[in-house]
């Protein structure tokens, strides 16, 4: 409900879920689950970016510590299996109407087209951050698990 009482509309936004696990550290060797403020494995919904800068998305999601919802930026390589999803919460419709930039995206076809695309920034940032430096052994990195590595050494 708004402050006057009337039911929010359901939105059509992206959904992404948290990576298990990311490189981190001298070198990218130490892994960490999630992220420091979600934990991994997490659905945030991606509310908007920063105007031309795709690399940073805001999101929400239940925090790691609290399970409240909470609103932040965070980086795109830190998450995956972006999709176009009707939301209907409203916790998640509040600060969606709170957060100052519009989305590019109002229907169903444009959440799936940006969707594909940030899915695609994702991969690339992720390969980009530790581009020629070794995966640590064991390695449980996001693109590892999904078999996505080209080397995992």
């Amino acid at each position: 409900m708004t402050g006057d009482g009337t039911p929010l509309e359901p939105l059509w936004l992206i959904a992404a879920n948290v990576v298990r696990w990311r490189r981190y550290g001298v070198g990218g060797q130490e892994l960490r689950p999630g992220t420091k403020s979600y934990r991994g494995g997490a659905k945030v919904y991606v509310i908007g970016s920063r105007p031309g800068d795709h690399e940073v998305l805001t999101t929400v999601g239940r925090g790691r510590h609290t399970c409240r919802y909470i609103t932040l930026d965070m980086a795109t390589r830190h998450l995956h299996t972006f999709r176009a999803t009707l939301v209907h919460s409203p916790a998640v419709l509040r600060r969606d109407a709170e957060f100052p930039v519009g989305r590019a995206w109002g229907c169903r076809e444009d959440a799936e087209e940006s969707a594909a695309r940030l899915e695609a920034l994702a991969a690339e940032c992720r390969g980009a951050r530790w581009a020629g430096v070794p995966h640590p052994t064991p390695c449980r990195c996001h693109d590892c698990l999904t078999g996505g590595a080209l080397t995992a050494g």
